[in-house]
């Protein structure tokens, strides 16, 4: 079994930044063996992919992104703590939603149906 506890979101205007963490968790839960993503859901929405990454034992270098974030998301992992952040910089009143941190095992892909660990999720609210 794999926790995961997504934190960081919140209210900010538009051309703002956040920073979204997700710490994951789990008996034999190692980040060198799942691929982590995020996802976002807005209201009346479908759940959408947004960013995913693979890390080795030693570093984190292998990405994809959604093409209305590129540019703008980052993400990146720190193995050794088993933590994934999405750097958001100017935002947009369209990024608003729930951000949900999800894990699968093997490589990186973009189907939200891939993922098999979910987080609870963080609003995330761009407004002015």
């Amino acid at each position: 079994q794999v926790q995961l506890v997504e934190s960081g979101g919140g209210l900010v205007q538009p051309g703002g930044s956040l920073r979204l963490s997700c710490a994951a968790s789990g008996r034999t839960f190692s980040l060198s063996s799942y691929a982590m993503g995020w996802f976002r859901q807005a209201p009346g929405k479908e759940r959408e992919f947004v960013a995913t990454i693979q890390c080795s034992r030693w570093n984190c270098n292998i990405a994809l992104y959604a093409d209305s974030v590129k540019g703008r998301f980052t993400i990146s992992g720190d193995a050794a703590k088993n933590t994934v952040f999405l750097q958001m910089n100017s935002l947009k009143p369209e990024d608003t939603a729930v951000y949900y941190c999800a894990t699968r095992t093997g490589g990186v892909v973009a189907s939200v149906n891939e993922y098999s660990y979910w987080g609870q999720g963080t609003q995330v609210t761009v407004s002015s």
